[in-house]
């Protein structure tokens, strides 16, 4: 079901672990780029006619808009099931605690006197939140997404939504529910690479975006890396993963849980333990057999995930080496499943979200843990962030320096200009005195 790979002994890399020796996917970002391309391309010339298009021909469904109508969104949330609802209102209440805390303030320093630098935080003009829908429904990536834009007080955002036949071309109602509930009200029916182009290029129906941001399929992060530059991106949030650091305390049905947990989202779904004890990794291999057997999804996403090279047990020979190994491997989600889990946690350094101990599964900030859950896969975790209040905010150096002030360090500058061999650049400084620079 999963395979192992062994790094205990000499097997154990005396330079540092190769990221290339840790279980990967087949398919990368990298090798969908070309894939991608045409579809954008085509977006970006015919517009809504190729979004309709591509949603009749990868999401089976035939529409005439891409655009949701308000009174769909309207309708989603008086029928929505109440119970979901409470859960979508506890899960936004807790967001907004995180992510409230995240909002900066502008600072003024005064570098000399008469010579000020202010660094204004600005929100984006207006962002492209995408919502996947393929295989599973997730208004909890309507929370994610769009809880943190609002507490940086974007002006204008647009969610995102594959059509689903089920549903009439819409988007699944209960994204709809969750975009009504937090008072969006634009909202199109289109996904995958399209879904990107459409907000990077803008169409008929929708104005271009300055940010698209949100987790996706693999063709999802592709269409990202491609635009990336016409639109600024949170970060390249694929096909989901999950790491378990593990020693021998760590229960293994827990473990096979949290694994399989992840795996159930899509067949590239990665899943990794990396464990000290060969008695753990023998115990969750057990507990995955057990589990799968009871489990929905099983042919289409868990087994395909969990037995592809993307997944794997990984020994190692002790907890220093296994720090080693997930900080090369830099998952989306990281679990800390130890003695003294807390200390081990805080000495992790690439991560896009780490849990810590046994009552702190992915699970749980997948939903309700106030965290984030948009974060970076394919060890993207290593140089980005996952999703949050600062991804929407630009800063924004305001520099105000009075006559005296200048001529202050108008020398230096001048100095520097003629170090570089740029003279108009100390002829600029120069033009504003009546008199040569001291010093020039």
């Amino acid at each position: 079901m999963i395979s192992r790979i062994d790094l205990r002994g000499d097997a154990f890399p005396a330079d540092g672990v190769d990221r290339d020796l840790l279980p990967r996917a087949e398919l990368d970002v990298e090798a969908a780029l070309e894939t991608v391309r045409p579809i954008c391309e085509d977006v970006k010339h015919r517009g809504t006619a190729a979004l309709i298009d591509y949603a009749e021909k990868f999401d089976g469904v035939t529409i005439d808009r891409v655009r949701v109508p308000v009174e769909a969104l309207t309708r989603a949330l008086a029928e929505l099931d109440p119970k979901v609802r409470a859960a979508l209102e506890e899960s936004i209440r807790r967001a907004r605690l995180v992510h409230g805390e995240q909002r900066r303030t502008d600072h003024t320093t005064q570098v000399v006197p008469g010579g000020t630098v202010t660094e204004r935080w600005v929100p984006v003009d207006r962002v492209g939140l995408y919502v996947p829908g393929g295989r599973s429904v997730y208004p909890s990536s309507v929370v994610m997404n769009v809880v943190p834009a609002q507490e940086a007080k974007v002006g204008s955002m647009a969610v995102a939504s594959p059509p689903q036949k089920e549903f009439g071309g819409l988007p699944h109602p209960t994204i709809l529910a969750a975009c009504a509930l937090l008072g969006v009200d634009e909202v199109y029916a289109a996904g995958g690479a399209q879904a990107v182009a459409m907000f990077a290029y803008g169409t008929e129906e929708c104005r271009p975006v300055s940010m698209v941001t949100g987790p996706g399929n693999i063709w999802v992060a592709a269409a990202k890396r491609l635009l990336k530059g016409r639109i600024g991106i949170d970060a390249e949030a694929g096909p989901t993963e999950i790491a378990v650091l593990a020693d021998a305390t760590a229960d293994p049905v827990h473990v096979a849980a949290d694994l399989i947990s992840q795996a159930e989202h899509d067949p590239l779904a990665a899943a990794v333990l990396v464990t000290d004890s060969v008695d753990l990794a023998e115990a969750v291999e057990k507990e995955l057999e057990r589990q799968i057997a009871a489990t929905k999804h099983v042919e289409d996403r868990i087994a395909p995930a969990l037995s592809g090279r993307q997944s794997g047990i990984v020994l190692v020979d002790g907890i220093e080496q296994g720090l080693q190994v997930v900080d090369a491997y830099a998952a989306e989600h990281l679990e800390i499943q130890t003695v003294d889990a807390a200390a081990v946690a805080a000495r992790v350094r690439n991560a896009g979200a780490v849990f810590v101990g046994a009552y702190a599964p992915v699970s749980l900030g997948d939903y309700a843990a106030g965290s984030n859950h948009v974060l970076p896969t394919g060890g993207c975790a290593c140089h980005s962030s996952g999703l949050s209040v600062q991804s929407f905010l630009r800063g924004i150096h305001v520099v105000d320096y009075t006559r005296e002030a200048l001529a202050e360090i108008a020398p230096h500058v001048v100095t520097l200009a003629d170090a570089e061999d740029l003279p108009a650049h100390g002829a600029a400084v120069r033009a504003r005195f009546d008199w040569t620079v001291p010093g020039s």
